[in-house]
């Protein structure tokens, strides 16, 4: 598990602890702790699933209490908002908190990737649920295979909201693993199978979505994240 967390925390943060408070380039939310979980600002709301406020709210019942003040809204209306208080006492109390439970937050992800694969069979079409559930469970029995599962679902989600979706297609866990089933091959390893798939993915996104996203820019880091969970944990 601690394997695990390294190994998130670098890909979300580049392993700092000034990167478990971030606000991207082109995004309208901040990015927060190991997995840039998502917090919006106070009355927006946007296509992704917000994963910080549950966090926090995970941490207190492993008995770990959250500063009082990300109970409430976030405290951030903007990016520009965000980045003059980067050293204030909140982001401060908030980098303390979020570099000491690093193996907390690890759990909470791989708490969301179980939670997937029904989720993922009740929105997979009726022919293909046979195969998401066989190399789900394929990809569980190595550490190799298990963290292609907990940081993909972290890092692009379950990919059953019709909200996340560009003229139809998503980008999510699911679709890696119905991709994964165009061409299986019982001789490459589950895992890179996964990376390859996920790159196909990722590309079709990115032709997929609008072009005021300039979605072009992430593929190349995207891509090499991918790459990633070919190599060994």
């Amino acid at each position: 598990m601690d394997r695990v967390g390294k190994r998130i925390w670098q890909n979300e943060c580049g392993g700092t602890v000034a990167g478990l408070t971030s606000w991207n380039s082109g995004e309208d939310f901040a990015s927060l702790g190991i997995g840039h979980f998502i917090w919006y600002p106070q009355g927006h709301r946007g296509p992704f699933e917000e994963s910080f406020p549950p966090l926090m709210a995970f941490l207190e019942s492993r008995g770990v209490p959250p500063p009082s003040w990300t109970k409430g809204p976030c405290p951030w209306p903007t990016k520009g908002a965000f980045e003059a208080d980067r050293n204030g006492p909140r982001q401060q109390e908030l980098r303390a908190l979020l570099g000491k439970t690093v193996r907390q937050q690890t759990e909470f992800i791989m708490a969301r990737m179980e939670r997937a694969l029904p989720k993922m069979l009740a929105s997979a079409p009726a022919d293909k649920r046979t195969w998401v559930s066989q190399v789900f469970g394929s990809l569980k029995t190595t550490p190799e295979g298990i963290f292609c599962l907990i940081d993909y679902v972290n890092f692009k989600g379950e990919g059953t909201s019709a909200k996340e979706r560009y003229q139809g297609e998503g980008w999510g866990l699911l679709q890696v693993l119905e991709e994964m089933g165009r061409s299986p091959s019982s001789y490459i390893a589950w895992n890179v199978q996964f990376g390859e798939a996920a790159k196909r993915v990722l590309s079709r996104r990115v032709a997929n979505a609008p072009p005021d996203r300039r979605e072009q820019r992430w593929l190349a880091g995207w891509h090499n994240r991918c790459d990633g969970y070919k190599r060994s944990l």
